[in-house]
């Protein structure tokens, strides 16, 4: 899928390309130069569907009450 170069040096992502990545407007790219001259260009947004279970469950539960306090013990630190 041909995609033309403006002289400010940017260009369209074809639709067909931002559907299949599922990319959103505000999304960012990372574009990954390979040694032969190819490049890759992959997706560097994470949405936060995707860092569900990432994290382990935490040991206990803490009450808003805990949050409360821990937030303003910190903020009597600095």
């Amino acid at each position: 899928m041909p995609s033309t170069l403006t002289s400010k040096g940017q260009t369209t992502v074809p639709k067909r390309v931002r559907e299949r990545l599922g990319l959103k407007p505000g999304d960012r790219l990372e574009f990954l130069v390979q040694d032969d001259g190819t490049a890759l260009m992959v997706p560097a947004t994470l949405h936060v569907a995707d860092l569900a279970g990432c994290l382990p469950p935490p040991k206990r539960r803490a009450s808003l009450a805990d949050m409360d306090r821990a937030i303003r013990r910190r903020a009597a630190q600095r």
